[in-house]
């Protein structure tokens, strides 16, 4: 099967150094790591945002240089840590901006604000609304793209619990159905709901696979310096 990500010895002076990673359709995968371990960078690698060698990055093994903006733009969803807007659109507005690249046909935008809780919202000016709320924005905006690969750069962050929880179920939704969701996040207790875990430390991978046999209190110790232990309870489920 072709990985829908394969991302080879990326490099970025500074920030990543040499890491090599696949994921295949149907994964949900998380990125773990102390703050400024290289999770953000790897990420905006992966979306073509960050430039990176010629082939270090393929979408569903076809080179991503080689992709035009636009496919770019059916084949792939990102999600930028920061929910900041310079400018007052709407919110249906700006979710909308996820149908460009398929002809603005705006398929889909009506169904991602009741999904996201932003129906009541839809009016407001994006830089209006509070930054939980703006987070939203982005996950619907790129929701509607109905793009298989999604990469999300701590999406939850500015979430509360029942926003962040649908968001994992939308993303394990997304999995099911054949995509791919590659996101970064902080809470390990989280990470157990994951298909595969990513852990980056100081610029380099440090390790992957399933979170049980990843997250061990010896990888946790070196990596984030604590001595835990973490057990894996967390369900995707809502009353």
């Amino acid at each position: 099967m072709t990985p829908a990500l394969t991302i080879s010895r990326a490099t970025i002076p500074g920030r990543i150094d040499g890491v090599s990673l696949a994921l295949a359709p149907g994964v949900m995968a998380g990125l773990v790591g102390p703050n400024g371990s290289g999770k953000s960078t790897l990420l905006q690698v992966a979306a073509g945002i960050l430039p990176a060698p010629a082939g270090a990055v393929l979408w569903n093994g076809q080179p991503l240089a080689r992709i035009p903006m636009l496919e770019r733009g059916r084949r792939a969803a990102w999600v930028p840590q920061d929910a900041r807007f310079e400018f007052g659109f709407t919110v249906r507005s700006v979710v909308a901006q996820g149908r460009y690249a398929h002809g603005d046909d705006n398929r889909g935008v009506d169904e991602a604000l009741a999904r996201f809780d932003l129906v009541s919202l839809a009016h407001r000016p994006v830089n209006r609304i509070s930054g939980g709320e703006r987070q939203r924005v982005l996950l619907a905006r790129a929701h509607v793209t109905a793009a298989p690969l999604l990469l999300w750069d701590e999406p939850l962050a500015a979430l509360d619990p029942r926003h962040a929880l649908e968001i994992l179920l939308l993303g394990n939704k997304h999995t099911r159905a054949g995509g791919t969701l590659l996101f970064s996040l902080h809470d390990l207790r989280m990470a157990y709901i994951l298909d595969t875990v990513v852990v980056m430390h100081e610029g380099r991978l440090r390790a992957i696979g399933k979170p049980a046999e990843v997250l061990t209190p010896a990888l946790l110790l070196e990596v984030f310096g604590v001595r835990t232990e973490i057990t894996p309870s967390l369900s995707l489920a809502l009353p």
